[in-house]
């Protein structure tokens, strides 16, 4: 059960038991958050809570918020500023350097989206209204119509929330049920973590190959789906968009080249593929032989070698170095290390190689 669907489990219990509560749910966030956008807190009358919106640094100020609404029966928009470097910030504990803004809502409001979201099929985006419309939500399908279809179609397709302007108004549109897709080609033994790790991380892993005996559940417990098929076959099996990631991993040269053929030009974000950059392109050279150039989009969602450069030693690091690529570009970020960006000057550019450690040295 994900957090959405057990805060609001929560709140149906709490309604049938008489216990009046508020609902806190992110809307937007600045610098450094514990939690992003859409993630929520319930907040009984007696200061109860279930799930959570920060590390704990807000819940005491959440709670009076909560309370306020709760004897008001109306929802607020309220921020929550942490940005402040100084001494009165960090004497409190408070473990991050950000702002987090809420729509805190009372029970009545809830109701009504447990609802809508019972009488709507998923996936779907929920619009939150931010401005004159505080409380109220627009939910939108797949392919909706209407001034939000446009922004709730892409933020589906791409499985984020994000907070936009439409026709002026300011709006934080949620996804919901709209799981992002990994299409791994081949089953090999070094497949088995990136398909339990891509599970655990939220994705559907989908493993494709043409030897059957291979696509088991002993084999990948956690898989999602299995397609036998020919790699020259995989276009015809699998309907690729923008919530779609492949790693090409079969580690067989002809194969590769078949998969690599048939997800060129689909419009996906991420093409992974295992092996040096000589042997990528070694492919990408054999297909322009027959006239297959990747593009614009192509090339800038191929990843070859896949992952990030971690040093990373055998499958199950591997795993992880793909997959954390592969979040980092669904989510637009860099990578690299935190550090560099938003560490302290004492130790942003340090390069162990050439440097020693910053401090007392004698």
């Amino acid at each position: 059960m994900n957090e959405l669907d057990r805060v609001l489990q929560a709140a149906e219990d709490w309604s049938g038991r008489g216990i009046d509560f508020a609902l806190a749910t992110v809307v937007g966030v600045r610098g450094s958050t514990y939690r992003g956008l859409a993630a929520r807190q319930l907040v009984a009358e007696d200061g109860t809570g279930v799930g959570t919106v920060s590390g704990g640094c807000l819940d005491e100020d959440l709670r009076r918020v909560a309370a306020e609404v709760i004897e008001s029966g109306r929802p607020r928009l309220i921020e929550f500023d942490l940005t402040a470097d100084d001494e009165a910030v960090w004497g409190w504990g408070i473990g991050c350097n950000g702002a987090t803004e809420l729509v805190v809502e009372p029970a009545e409001s809830v109701g009504t989206l447990i609802g809508d979201l019972r009488s709507t099929q998923r996936p779907l985006a929920v619009v939150h209204h931010l401005d004159d419309r505080l409380g109220e939500r627009t939910l939108v399908a797949v392919g909706g119509s209407g001034e939000y279809g446009e922004v709730a179609t892409l933020a589906i397709e791409e499985g984020r929330h994000r907070v936009t302007e439409v026709a002026g108004e300011r709006v934080m549109v949620e996804v919901l049920g709209a799981p992002l897709r990994l299409i791994v080609c081949g089953a090999g033994h070094d497949a088995a973590p990136v398909v339990r790790y891509g599970a655990e991380l939220g994705f559907e892993p989908i493993v494709i190959d043409d030897r059957r005996p291979f696509l088991s559940e002993e084999r990948f417990p956690q898989a999602s789906q299995f397609i036998h098929a020919t790699p020259r076959d995989m276009a015809d099996a699998i309907e690729f968009d923008a919530t779609t990631s492949v790693v090409i991993m079969s580690h067989n040269y002809l194969r590769d080249l078949d998969y690599l053929r048939a997800v060129l030009g689909n419009r996906v974000p991420y093409i992974g593929v295992l092996g040096p950059g000589e042997r990528l392109s070694r492919l990408l050279d054999d297909l322009a032989e027959e006239g297959i150039e990747p593009d614009e989009h192509d090339l800038e969602a191929l990843h070859g070698p896949a992952g990030l450069d971690i040093g990373s030693e055998g499958p199950r690091e591997i795993a992880w170095s793909v997959l954390t690529e592969i979040i980092a570009v669904r989510r637009g970020a860099g990578a690299g290390f935190l550090r560099d960006r938003k560490g302290p000057s004492v130790v942003r550019g340090y390069d162990p190689g050439s440097q020693r450690p910053p401090g007392p040295t004698g």
